[in-house]
């Protein structure tokens, strides 16, 4: 999945953490309320501004930053 049109970094935005088409969410909240066991159903109930594509690019953007670092620690 591509990604770089959803999530933005901007320096004066959470301290620069990735987030969510440039608003305050954070990939990182996302991947926590998920390991927390919310089901995507249960995010886009909480967050009505989100997509279940953003859901998904959040994870897609954590896929590609682990094989980033794993590629980059051979």
């Amino acid at each position: 999945m591509k990604y770089d049109d959803i999530i933005t970094i901007e320096a004066g935005k959470r301290s620069g953490k990735p987030c969510i088409r440039g608003m305050r969410i954070t990939v990182y909240d996302i991947l926590e309320y998920l390991a927390g066991g919310m089901t995507e159903e249960e995010i886009l109930e909480d967050f009505s501004e989100l997509t279940s594509q953003d859901i998904k690019a959040c994870l897609a953007f954590a896929a590609d930053r682990e094989r980033k670092l794993f590629v980059a620690s051979l």
